[in-house]
């Protein structure tokens, strides 16, 4: 090789080669590989979660019961519901929420939106007229009348703002018993008979009915009724309409209305 000449320029130093197995990361992170990298993890991650609740959503919506809950709950109530101001029961005026219909799947949490939108103070209404229906929702309905210091009372309301005798069966019972005063209008009907389970449970209608029969015993017992109701629901599949002196033994009705009905 020729010796260096003094106007000869330098040769640079070639940069060493990297091996494939060096942490390319932190020479690319700062830059466009980095992005991509940290971009597709979000993809990932985002991906994951979507598709949890995605799934979590399908199974709800399988379940054989889910159309009707939201149907019931936000597209065509089975209760429909009013409110009148100056009821009169015992001498008292009161604003009463007025129910007619049957309790239907989504009937406790409806009932929860009602009472919400009503804005009812201890002492007033909840005046009730149904076949029946849903008894687990029925129950969730009796909670919150106790919860809200309502009074419960079976009937309608008629054009003139006056109460007209009504007929309250079966699961319309349980949410009757909900009220911290139970008023019985001349005229007015209450029905029980035998409770059934609809699926959802253990595949033992035997098991399931037992369990049924300790919640509701529980219910009524919070509710001030004697267990001796439930010994009236479990004689008869049909409606059972029951006399002033069944009402008055097992404490589901605790007050008399006054005043002119029928």
């Amino acid at each position: 090789m020729p010796p260096s000449r003094p106007w000869d320029k330098p040769k640079p130093t070639p940069a060493p080669a990297r091996g494939f197995d060096e942490d390319e990361d932190a020479q690319a992170g700062p830059g466009a590989l980095g992005f991509l990298r940290r971009h597709l993890m979000s993809v990932i991650m985002f991906t994951l979660l979507t598709s949890g609740v995605l799934i979590q959503a399908y199974r709800d919506l399988s379940r054989g019961d889910a159309f009707d809950y939201w149907k019931d709950l936000y597209s065509t109530p089975s209760l429909t519901s009013s409110l009148v101001s100056d009821v009169d029961l015992d001498g008292r005026k009161r604003t009463a929420l007025v129910l007619r219909g049957q309790i239907g799947p989504a009937a406790g949490s409806w009932f929860r939106e009602r009472l919400d939108e009503a804005k009812l103070k201890p002492g007033d209404v909840v005046l009730l007229s149904s076949p029946g229906g849903n008894l687990v929702q029925s129950m969730i309905m009796g909670e919150n009348i106790r919860s809200h210091g309502l009074v419960t009372a079976v009937g309608t309301i008629d054009s003139a703002g006056q109460i007209r005798p009504g007929s309250c069966a079966s699961a319309c019972v349980t949410a009757f018993a909900g009220g911290t005063v139970r008023y019985d209008i001349p005229g007015s009907r209450l029905g029980v008979h035998r409770f059934t389970s609809r699926g959802g449970g253990s595949g033992d209608a035997v098991a399931d009915t037992q369990r049924t029969t300790g919640v509701m015993l529980a219910y009524l017992k919070r509710m001030g009724i004697s267990a001796s109701l439930v010994e009236l629901m479990s004689s008869t599949s049909d409606i059972r309409w029951l006399d002033a002196r069944q009402t008055g033994e097992t404490n589901l009705v605790t007050a008399q209305a006054r005043g002119p009905r029928g």
